[in-house]
């Protein structure tokens, strides 16, 4: 079970109203205001549907992010490709402590200034995952 809501302050229900978060027997929900019923939606539920899909992306995009990487911190060489590869192949095991241990707000805040937005319905089922994406260049 999920310690925190790893997205709190990102999860919008389909009226663009951002969840409020609560415990319930120490399980964190998000909650839905569906008519005045308040609706709570488990957090682990969304936070995992949201982790899947960025697991996935992840892994479709696995050399671009590591060439990436290891160009914005100035180590373009293979041991750092070797060691960023493995970080990325370990993905799972980040996912599971980032489910633990939630997500720092200050990230939070960065995500919601850049535009990362999750969109739920009354089910909790994600809608959307709004994301911000970099502009890519003609010549690449």
């Amino acid at each position: 079970m999920a310690n925190k809501a790893v997205f709190e302050g990102l999860v919008f229900d389909e009226n663009d109203n951002v969840l409020n978060i609560t415990y319930v027997g120490g399980e964190p929900c998000y909650v839905i205001n569906d008519a005045s019923f308040l609706r709570h939606i488990p957090a682990q539920q969304v936070d995992t549907q949201v982790l899947d899909v960025m697991r996935e992306q992840i892994i479709e995009n696995k050399d671009l992010i590591s060439e990436q990487t290891a160009k914005m911190i100035g180590q373009d060489d293979i041991f750092t490709h070797a060691i960023i590869n493995n970080q990325l192949e370990n993905i799972d095991d980040q996912l599971d402590h980032l489910m633990e241990q939630g997500m720092p707000e200050s990230g939070r805040s960065y995500l919601g200034m850049l535009g990362f937005k999750i969109v739920v319905n009354y089910h909790g089922e994600v809608v959307r995952v709004d994301q911000p994406a970099a502009q890519v260049d003609e010549e690449e």
